[in-house]
């Protein structure tokens, strides 16, 4: 197979999943890692595809600017992290995201005790800093001005912690309990899910079927999912192993 035809098939097969990992296209196509990574080599430098451990996705179009996110159903956003704190207890260990949602937790637990908070939002660590709770911030490039983190440093770095309880929301999600991502923090939440014991996911309805280049994964993968919206009973049955826990829209 000449690389043209190659390049295309790969092409095909993102157009297809989104996200694919360099160990599903040598599979798939039946050539060496060498060759696969020398044909994504090629795709990211026509500006087609990019790149992040491991894997590969279509160039994505540009998200909403955080300073806009901040102000999209900011109230419902606040019930959400209020609702999503509840379950944070003296004693914890916790990852929260870089989310405007995740922002919203920081208000509410400043009371607890030997609390300590991993996060890739300097602004939120440096928020609770300031209550004595201690704060673990992700290293690694700004990926959104002025405060989130993430690249390759932040993964890594998140790889050496082991968390009771992980909060996280995304830029969207389908009513079928599939969980948008971008490249941006999809390698973080995949290594965060991994590494915590119980998983958060907090989702306003102003994100239902938001178009995202690729999907997390789904409900099956969580254990709480806090929202405003009502999830029909064949969604909270086909996911029985997770609690869905409503809050009131405020917007």
């Amino acid at each position: 197979m000449y690389q043209k035809d190659r390049l295309d098939d790969i092409l095909q097969i993102l157009k297809e999943h989104g996200y694919v990992t360099v160990k599903y296209l040598t599979e798939e196509l039946h050539y060496s890692t060498a060759t696969i990574n020398r044909d994504l080599n090629v795709l990211q430098s026509q500006k087609l595809i990019t790149r992040s451990y491991g894997g590969a996705q279509l160039v994505e179009s540009t998200v909403t600017p955080l300073t806009f996110r901040y102000h999209k159903m900011k109230a419902t956003k606040n019930q959400i992290g209020k609702k999503a704190a509840t379950f944070i207890e003296n004693g914890d260990t916790i990852f929260i995201d870089g989310s405007t949602t995740g922002q919203y937790i920081g208000r509410y637990i400043t009371d607890r005790k030997d609390l300590t908070v991993i996060t890739n939002n300097m602004n939120l660590a440096s928020f609770l800093s300031e209550y004595g709770v201690k704060c673990f911030c992700l290293g690694g490039e700004v990926v959104e001005a002025p405060s989130m983190l993430g690249g390759m440093m932040a993964v890594e770095n998140a790889q050496s912690y082991r968390v009771d309880k992980m909060f996280f929301s995304t830029y969207g999600m389908e009513d079928d309990g599939r969980i948008g991502s971008t490249t941006v923090y999809y390698d973080l939440h995949r290594v965060m899910l991994k590494n915590a014991a119980k998983v958060f996911y907090m989702m306003d309805s102003g994100k239902l079927h938001v178009k995202t280049p690729l999907f997390l994964g789904d409900f099956s993968a969580v254990d709480y999912v806090i929202s405003d919206y009502r999830f029909s009973p064949e969604v909270k049955s086909k996911y029985s192993s997770t609690k869905f826990i409503p809050v009131e829209s405020k917007d």
